[in-house]
Parts: structure tokens; sequence; C-alpha cells
């Protein structure tokens, strides 16, 4: 029995031993096709990458390419005729981005859409495989397509700068030089690279403190004496009778004429305009509009210089005037460099002026001063009407409807910048507010509280975060960064209305 027991264990320890000789060769079989697979698929994964990153770079570089042309259309850099260059000019100076090797992007198709205002480029890329597949081959091609939006609009902007008192150097704080900065690198970047007889973008200055500086469109001003009608002459009135004949409303020449040579100004400034009741005129109707007082009387809207504004100490005019849109980067520049701070805030009456700026109702009234072709017809597919209001405190001063006192002042100046602004807006004007240093130590909290909730109120919504229309800055830098902020989002603006 145990010889047996001897002879199977000696048989199982043959068959084994010779099973696994013959394994041996069905390893080495097994192994090797593995390997294969697995080389095989390693080269595909590798394949994989190669050309998902070749794709990735070239839908970067195409992306860029298109963004920039689109922009350069936007902002008249370029013509629609410079487009195809353009794009292929960038995809060649960029095309070693990635994986991806010079001259090796191919722009197949460049279209531009004048209806939908869209730049639309095909591009693709033959890329050398770095392990070939069966009939593959050792190139793959790789496309890919991006589109983005362009605009032709004009872009017509006014800023409204505040060079009040408050803003005067104090110490190592300087903040009209900060404020002279800003401004100037804003007007720098919105008419760079531009046809000087055909502009794109304009822009207004609108400087201010007690009061706004009419400058050359003072002959729209009616000043007035102490004592006297908040209105100018009305028609039948015994000054036009006696320069006319007549009982008629004269011309709109005749009339500035005669009432500037009765009531001559002692500057160039005005306040607010006022209407019959003397309450404040929020309209930006043009200064040649014809109106009726509460007896029907007949008379032509100037704008008020109220009896109540000083020629001195706080209570002035700035020296520095307004400036009807215009593409003169130097005049804007110059008059810029000599802003002085001093005076009140008088928020609303700039604002007041601001919408002017932009009116197309104030057009004749610019052009008859020789200030420029004035502003253009509101059409929102071919205008955008852009207004920055920038201040460094609470707006405090205010004129009609105060009677000269100062006690509720602030009270009219901050409702009547809400209503201005209100109506700018649904005339389609885009606002953008900054304030300056509204944090300030020197003014109480509600002060502050106050300043804020004007300038946000007066600013137009934000359709998305990065879109933003209110902003709050304390330096230099800061205040530099928001206007580059809003002069991108104005770029934002001529895109999406």
């Amino acid at each position: 029995m145990r010889q047996f027991k001897g002879l199977v264990r000696a048989g199982l320890v043959r068959g084994v031993d010779g099973f696994a000789r013959d394994r041996g060769g069905n390893f080495a079989v097994l192994f090797g096709a593995a390997a294969s697979v697995l080389a095989l698929g390693v080269g595909f994964a590798v394949n994989i990458s190669q050309l998902y990153n070749a794709k990735s770079s070239l839908q970067g570089v195409v992306d860029a390419a298109v963004t920039s042309t689109a922009r350069d259309l936007t902002l008249g850099v370029i013509k629609e005729a410079d487009a195809n260059r353009s794009v292929q000019a960038f995809l060649d100076a960029n095309s070693t981005a990635g994986i991806l090797q010079a001259g090796q992007i191919v722009l197949d198709r460049l279209t531009i859409n004048r209806t939908e205002k869209t730049v639309q480029a095909d591009v693709h890329a033959d890329i050398g495989l770095y392990f070939p597949l069966f009939n593959i081959g050792d190139m793959q091609r790789v496309g890919t397509s991006t589109t983005a939006l362009y605009s032709d609009k004009k872009v017509e902007v006014a800023m409204m700068l505040d060079i009040t008192g408050s803003m005067a150097k104090r110490g190592n704080v300087d903040k009209i030089g900060d404020l002279k900065a800003a401004a100037k690198n804003a007007v720098r970047t919105m008419l760079q690279n531009q046809d000087p007889k055909n502009p794109r973008v304009r822009v207004a200055l609108v400087p201010y403190a007690s009061a706004v500086n009419a400058g050359k469109l003072a002959e729209n001003v009616y000043a007035e004496r102490q004592g006297s009608s908040d209105l100018p002459p009305v028609a039948g009135s015994s000054l036009l009778v006696a320069k006319t004949g007549n009982k008629l409303l004269p011309s709109f020449g005749d009339y500035i004429s005669i009432v500037g040579a009765a009531t001559p100004r002692s500057d160039d400034c005005a306040t607010e305009r006022k209407d019959k009741n003397g309450d404040p005129d929020f309209s930006a109707d043009g200064p040649d509009t014809v109106r009726t007082d509460r007896n029907g009387k007949k008379y032509y809207a100037l704008v008020n210089r109220d009896d109540h504004l000083g020629g001195g100490g706080m209570n002035k005019c700035p020296d520095a005037a307004a400036i009807p849109l215009t593409a003169d980067s130097a005049a804007l520049l110059d008059s810029i460099d000599d802003f002085e701070a001093g005076g009140y805030t008088a928020g609303a009456i700039a604002i007041q002026w601001t919408y002017y700026m932009l009116s197309p109702q104030w057009r004749a009234a610019i052009k008859s001063a020789g200030l420029g072709s004035g502003p253009s017809d509101t059409n929102a597919k071919k205008i955008a009407k852009v207004a920055i209001l920038m201040t460094d405190g609470q707006f405090n001063t205010a004129f009609a409807s105060a009677g000269g006192s100062y006690n509720n002042q602030g009270n009219l100046a901050r409702g009547n910048a809400e209503t201005l602004c209100g109506n700018m807006k649904s005339d389609g004007i885009e606002i953008f507010t900054i304030g300056f240093d509204l944090n300030d130590k020197d003014m109480s909290a509600t002060e502050r509280d106050q300043a804020k909730a004007v300038l946000k109120d007066c600013s137009s919504k934000d359709v998305s975060a990065a879109n933003k229309h209110y902003f709050e800055v304390s330096t230099g830098v800061e205040l530099d960064n928001a206007f580059r902020e809003i002069i991108r989002n104005t770029e934002k603006v001529t895109l999406t209305q």
C-alpha cells in the first residue's frame, strides 16, 4: 500500500512538472500578446493626449486672435477689410503656443457677419503623431472654430470730474493730482489710434465745484439779478418790445444777444435751469426750446446763473470750463492740466451739464458756439452714450428752490441728482459712478452714507459681476484702475446694448 502511494505521488510530481514545462510556452505567447496590446494602448493614449493638447493650444490661440481682432474692430483700430490680415498675423505670432510649431496653424476661413456683428475664424493644424497607428498614418488634422462679437458703434463719453475744495492737496495726499493723472490716462486710452477725420470715440469734460463753467456755451445762460425774475424775459416784456418793436418772441439768435446785453454775466458760470415755478428743470432740452410762463407768455429755455452764486471764496465757479464732445485729446489734456481745487460740491448741477453734453437737443447750441458737431441722435444700434460721474464727497450745493438758504441745499442737490440720473438712464445713457475717498474721516457717517447712496442710485444696473457700474476707491492708483475698468466696460456696452 505504501508502495502504491509512492508510485502515485511520483506520478503526480512528474505530471505537474510536465504541465509546467508545457505552460511556459503558453505564458510566453500570452505575455507577448499582452505586451503588444499594452504598447498599443499606451501609444493610443499618448496620441489622444497629444491631440487633446494640440486642440487646446489651437483653441487658445484662435480665441485670442479673434477676440483681439473683434476688439480692434470695436475700437476702430482696424477696419473690416483688415480683419483677415489681423487674425493671420496674430496666428503667426502666437502659433508656437503649447505643443504647436511655427507656421503650423492654417486659417481656413474668416467670416464677418455684418448683421450679427460677429467675427468667426475656422482654423486647422496637422499634427505629427508620436505613435502612428495602423492606417491612420503619422499625421492627424485638428480643427476648431471661434466667434466673437464686435461693434461699429460710435461712442460718446461725458466725464463729470470733481474739482471742489476737498480735492485740494493736503500734505502727502494729492487728490487733485491723482484725478488729473487718472483722467488724462482715460482720455489717452479712449482716443488713441483713431481716424481724426472720422473718430469713433469722442469725450466731453464737465469739471465742477459750486457750479459749472459753461465756457463758450455761456451765451445760453441767463444771469439773474437780485430781486429779478428767475425766468429770462418773456415775449411782450418791455425789454424785448423795446429792442424788436413788437410783442412776438424774436429769433433765438436775437434773443440771446438782447438778453446777454441787458443782463451781462460776471463770469461764464451756470447753476440749474429753472422752470416757470422757479424749480429745477430736469429735462435735457436745448436752450432754444420755447417755454411758456404761468401767464402763457413765451420765452427760451436758457440755463440760469443764480444770483446767490458768489464770485469768490468757496461759493464760486471753477475756472475750468466744460468741453463738449471732441476727439481732440490735446485740448482735453490741456484742460485737465489746468484743474485747480476749490469750491463746494454742486453735483446735481454737474450731472445736469453732463446730460446736456450727451443730448442731441444741445447740438445746435454747441455748433453755434463753434465747439464741434455736438452729440449724435440717440440710436442704440449706432451710438453708445456713456456718463462717468466722479465725486470725492457728498453733494451739498443747490440753488433752485433753495431760496438762498444753505440749510436744505444738500437734500435738494441729492434729490435733484437722482432725478436727473433717472432721466438720463431713461434716455439710454449708461452711467458709471466713482466715489473717491468716500470714507474720509472728515465726513460724518451720515454724510458718507448719503454720498454713497446717491452714486449707487445713479449708476446703471449691473448685468453681471464682471460689468459693474459703481466704484469706491481710496487712492490714486485705485482711481486710475476704476477709469480703466470703466473704459473696458464701455467696450462691453457697445456690444450688448
